[in-house]
């Protein structure tokens, strides 16, 4: 969900950060941001709406977007804008158009490096045996989908058990809640929930 419980459709994610810095192609209308799209329905007190940057095309008295840029679930921005060229996009719907999303992917991408330089590494043999893991579950989840549901369900267990110790380790050491976001590479919010839930166990 993004600010004032509008949702936000999501471009990118990653396994690694999850939904604390999915990406998406964000649309300036005057310089800044306009709220979500609405869309008619007819009659009734659901009015769907979406933040899709496909959506903003001046269609139906709907924002027409100028430029283009980088958005993050934590609140960065892309420092750069991608004009829209409508002279060639002309009356067609955006999400027709070859509308070129190379750059603020290019950004978002950047912007998760930072996130990942400024995050505690793994240790390699860890980093290593996660990523064999992955590739294991893949595989049994093609062969044999009930017994990865299982194996899943295991590793959940043991990650919410190991989470809660290293919370409490973390508690303990008084480490405060930024730290521990960026150490994580993850919202404050979410850090300040995990070290509050290890207070109380």
């Amino acid at each position: 969900m993004g600010e004032g419980g509008v949702l936000v459709e999501w471009d990118w994610w990653t396994v690694e950060f999850g939904d604390a810095h999915a990406g998406a192609v964000g649309v300036l209308v005057g310089g800044g941001e306009p709220g979500p799209v609405y869309f008619d329905a007819g009659s009734g007190s659901d009015v769907p709406s979406t933040t899709h940057w496909s959506a903003y095309d001046g269609r139906h008295r709907r924002p027409r977007a100028e430029a283009l840029r980088a958005v993050c679930a934590c609140g960065w921005r892309g420092p750069a804008q991608y004009p829209l060229d409508w002279h060639a996009i002309g009356d067609q719907p955006l999400y027709e158009a070859d509308v070129d999303l190379a750059g603020p992917l290019a950004d978002w991408t950047a912007h998760l490096s930072l996130v990942r330089d400024d995050a505690v590494p793994l240790p390699q043999p860890l980093a290593a045996l996660l990523v064999e893991m992955a590739g294991q579950l893949t595989v049994t989840a093609a062969d044999a989908p009930l017994a990865e549901l299982r194996a899943a369900g295991v590793l959940e267990r043991v990650a919410a058990r190991v989470a809660r110790e290293a919370a409490g380790a973390l508690c303990d050491a008084g480490m405060s809640a930024e730290t521990v976001a960026t150490g994580l590479g993850t919202a404050r919010s979410k850090a300040l929930v995990l070290l509050l839930t290890a207070q109380d166990r």
